[in-house]
C-alpha cells in the first residue's frame, strides 16, 4: 500500500534533470522532499503525480501504476496561482468540480475550510483584494477541498505569518491523524524536523542522503551546546577555548569539539557559582545536514 518510486528518472533536452530516485511512502505521515532551487524536487513531484511522463523506472500508489483515475490527489505547488479577478467562491467551486465533487459537497466542503483556515469574509472577494498569506490559503484549500488520500505540498508556509502558519500546521497534523499520506517540500528545515519522520535529499536530480531523519542525526556527532545563564559567562567559554556561534542576552549557543568539552565547561561553571537555567547538547540540524550534503 501507499506511493512507491523505483529507480525513476527524467532527461530534458540532454540534460537529467532526476536520475533513479528510489523511495516510497508505505504508512500515512509526512515524507520530506528537500534539495536546492533546481535539484530536481518539482519534476519528481510531476512525475510521481502523473502530470509529466517519466523516461524510466516505476511509480505505483497503492499497487497500481500511476495515472490520473487511480490517484485521489491533492497539490499545492511552488509557483502560486490564483485567478485575480474571480470571486474566491466561483474558484473554490471550479475546481472541486474538476475534482469529480457534486454541487452540494463542494458547498458543505467549502464553508467548512474556509472556518478552518479563517478566510469565510473573502468568499465573495476577487482574489487580487486579498494579501499574499489568504491567497495562499486560498489555494491549499483547493489542494484539500476534495478529501485526497495523497496530499503534496510544496513550500506551503512559504508568505504565512506566525498565527496563520500554525493554523496551516495543525490542518497538516489532523490529516495524518486521518490517514493522509503527505509529501512536503520545503526550503524552511525547521518544518521539515517539525513534521517528517523520513526524508530524501536532492542534489542535481541525484539522491545524496535519505532515511529515518531521527536515525541520520544519530550518525553525527553533537556539534553545538546552548546554554542560558543568569550572568555573562563569556570569559569561561573562553577559557574553555570553545567558540560562541551566536549569543542573545545570556543565552549562548557554542561549537563544540565534543561531548566530554561541554561537560567540561559545565563544571567550571558550577564551581564558580554560575547559575545556570539550561544546559543542553545539540546534534547537527536538518539545515546543518542539507548544506554539508549540497553546500558545494
Amino acid at each position: 500500500m501507499g506511493l512507491k518510486l523505483q529507480n525513476v528518472s527524467k532527461k530534458f533536452v540532454g540534460k537529467q534533470a532526476v536520475e533513479n530516485v528510489t523511495f516510497e511512502l508505505s504508512k500515512p505521515g509526512v515524507f520530506g522532499l528537500l534539495g536546492t532551487n533546481g535539484a530536481g524536487k518539482t519534476t519528481t513531484i510531476r512525475m510521481l503525480l502523473g502530470i509529466i511522463k517519466k523516461d524510466t523506472g516505476e511509480i505505483t500508489w497503492n499497487d497500481k501504476k500511476v495515472e490520473r483515475k487511480h490517484v485521489n490527489f491533492g497539490y499545492l505547488p511552488e509557483e502560486r496561482g490564483v485567478y485575480p479577478k474571480t470571486k474566491i467562491q466561483d474558484q473554490l467551486m471550479y475546481f472541486a468540480e474538476l475534482k469529480g465533487m457534486n454541487k452540494k459537497e463542494a458547498v458543505e466542503a467549502i464553508k467548512k475550510w474556509a472556518k478552518v483556515l479563517k478566510v469565510e469574509e473573502y468568499l465573495q472577494m476577487p482574489a487580487e483584494k486579498l494579501s499574499k498569506g489568504n491567497q495562499q490559503k486560498i489555494q491549499f484549500m483547493t489542494a484539500i477541498l476534495h478529501d485526497p488520500e495523497l496530499i503534496v505540498l510544496d513550500e506551503p508556509f512559504s508568505g504565512l505569518d506566525p498565527v496563520n502558519t500554525e493554523i496551516l500546521k495543525n490542518i497538516i497534523i489532523d490529516l495524518v491523524s486521518k490517514g493522509k499520506y503527505i509529501i512536503m517540500s520545503s526550503h524552511q528545515m525547521t518544518s521539515i524536523e517539525e513534521f517528517c519522520s523520513d526524508i530524501l535529499i536532492l542534489n542535481r536530480g541525484k539522491t545524496v542522503l535519505q532515511g529515518n531523519l531521527q536515525e541520520i542525526k544519530n550518525t553525527y556527532p553533537a556539534n553545538r551546546l546552548e546554554i542560558i545563564s543568569h550572568q555573562n559567562i563569556d570569559k569561561y567559554i573562553k577559557e574553555a577555548n570553545m567558540e560562541i556561534e551566536l549569543k542573545t542576552d545570556n543565552k549562548y549557543i557554542i561549537k563544540i569539539q565534543n561531548e566530554v568539552d561541554a561537560h567540561n565547561l559545565l563544571k567550571d561553571l558550577i564551581k564558580e557559582n554560575q547559575i545556570i537555567d539550561k544546559f543542553e547538547i545539540k546534534k547537527p540540524t536538518l539545515n546543518d545536514i542539507f548544506i554539508e550534503k549540497v553546500g558545494n
